[in-house]
C-alpha cells in the first residue's frame, strides 16, 4: 500500500464519521426539547397593565393570569379565539399554550390594555 493510500474500511469509518459530525448539532436540541418539562408562566394582572406585556412560550407550557386589581379583566385573543373569561379580583385562569394561543391579547372590559405571547426561540 502506498503512504496516502487508504483502505476501503478506512473511507468508510471517516465518511460515516464526517456525516454524524455534520447531523449531531440538529439531534440534540430534538432530544432536549423532548425531555424539557412544561414551565408555568404567570401574568400579573395589576393597575390596568398585563406584567409581563410579552411571554415567550413553547407549546405545552401554561400560562396563568392572576387578577390582583380590584375590577374584573379578561386575557381575549385579538382575533378572539381564546379568551379566559372574566376574572374578578384575586381570581386566576390557567391555559396551556397551543399555536392558537400564540399573538396578540388584551382585557375585552378595557380594551387598551394589550400584551403578546410568542414562541421561544
Amino acid at each position: 500500500m502506498r503512504p496516502f493510500q487508504m483502505q476501503r474500511r478506512e473511507v468508510v469509518g471517516w465518511a460515516a464519521a464526517a456525516i454524524a459530525a455534520a447531523i449531531l448539532p440538529f439531534t440534540i436540541p430534538v432530544f432536549a426539547e423532548t425531555n424539557r418539562k412544561p414551565v408555568t408562566h404567570i401574568v400579573d394582572i395589576t393597575d390596568f397593565v398585563f406584567v409581563p406585556k410579552s411571554l415567550e412560550v413553547r407549546p405545552g407550557d401554561r400560562i396563568t393570569w392572576v387578577n390582583k386589581d380590584i375590577v374584573p379583566h379578561t386575557a381575549t385573543a385579538d382575533d378572539k379565539s381564546w379568551d379566559t373569561g372574566a376574572l374578578k379580583p384575586n381570581e386566576r385562569k390557567t391555559i396551556t399554550v397551543t399555536k392558537k394561543l400564540l399573538g396578540g391579547y388584551f382585557c375585552r372590559f378595557h380594551p387598551s390594555m394589550k400584551a403578546k405571547i410568542a414562541t421561544q426561540k
